[in-house]
Parts: structure tokens; C-alpha cells; sequence
């Protein structure tokens, strides 16, 4: 009985070795991303960690949850994105990817939540520079110029009012249901 216990356990450490060596930072990247930063962290329930990133063009953040379940929001508005508040997300139970378009303004807020359902999670990112994509450093200002409303047309104003009251309703929602559970359990 031991003994298959031991080639379980081993059976166990080969599939985690071989996952890791499978999942190796050129894998999947294409030749045109340059790796800017990894972070490693490990984030509570209900939880947020902040990021910033300076860096100009169209960046990649691919996130990989090692352990429960890290979501990412990123927000060009603000430094501290939430599930309220946020331009782009990823909220996948396992490897979560935003794209940061080159135009958004500088600095961008990044902001990995703990998904409530884990104790703790633990995360990596990886930061990748997308060098196909070339930049333009008049666009930003001439788009904004064009629209006379700091770059945003009307259909993106009306995308983010209808997202922020989708928002807003989603967090009531969850809050009625957290008040009806903590009755109930």
C-alpha cells in the first residue's frame, strides 16, 4: 500500500515538473513580444494589489493563477482599477491576458484581485512589449484633437455609461446575495 502511495506521489511530481517545463516563457510567445518585467505575488480574498505601468505601445499582460483564482482589471482612468471601475479585464479561472493598446494615456493602473472564493491566490505576470505593432507618437494627440472629447467618439461615451450602470447593478446584486447568505449560513 505504501509503495503505491510512493509511485502516486511521484506519479504527482512528474505531471507538476512536466506542466512547468511545458509552460516555459518562449512557449506560445510570438517573436515579436520582448518580456518587459514578471511579477509573482500572492493575493487574499477579496483582495487587490496594484501595479503601474509606464511603459508606451501595446503591452500584453499574460497572468497564470498557480493557485485559486487572480483576476486582473486595468484602467488608463485610474491607478486603482476595481470589478466597479475598469476599461479592460480578464477574469478567467486561469491564465487571464489583456491587451494594452498602445493609445491608452500613460500611466496605466493594473489591479490583481483575489477572487473570494480561494483563501489565497497566487499568481505570475508576465509583461510582454509587442514590437510588430509600430508607433505613431502623433496619434494619440490628433485622435484626441479629431473627436474634440479626449479621444473618445460618442459610441465609446455611450459604451462606458451603459457598462458603468451594468456595473453598478452587478454590485448590488452581489451584495444582496453576500446579506442573504450571511442570513442563511
Amino acid at each position: 500500500m505504501t509503495l503505491s502511495r510512493s509511485a502516486l506521489l511521484v506519479a504527482l511530481l512528474l505531471s507538476q515538473a512536466w506542466s512547468f517545463l511545458s509552460l516555459s516563457e518562449d512557449d506560445g510567445v510570438p517573436e515579436d513580444w520582448v518580456l518587459l518585467h514578471v511579477v509573482q505575488g500572492h493575493i487574499g480574498a477579496g483582495n487587490y494589489s496594484y501595479l503601474r505601468l509606464n511603459h508606451d505601445g501595446r503591452i500584453i499582460l499574460h497572468m497564470r493563477s498557480l493557485a485559486g483564482d487572480a483576476d486582473l482589471y486595468v484602467s488608463d482612468n485610474t491607478l486603482h482599477p476595481s470589478f466597479d471601475f475598469y476599461k479592460l479585464q480578464s477574469v478567467t479561472c486561469g491564465q487571464d491576458v489583456v491587451v494594452v493598446p498602445g493609445d491608452f494615456s500613460r500611466p496605466v493602473g493594473i489591479a490583481i484581485y483575489g477572487h473570494p472564493s480561494y483563501q489565497e491566490s497566487e499568481f505570475e505576470m508576465r509583461v510582454f512589449y509587442d514590437q510588430a505593432v509600430p508607433q505613431d507618437p502623433f496619434e494619440r494627440s490628433s485622435y484626441a484633437s479629431e473627436n474634440g472629447r479626449g479621444g473618445k467618439t460618442s459610441t465609446q461615451a455611450a459604451e462606458e455609461d451603459f457598462q458603468e450602470e451594468e456595473s453598478i447593478f452587478w454590485t448590488i446584486l452581489i451584495g444582496l446575495l453576500k446579506i442573504v447568505l450571511e442570513i442563511l449560513f
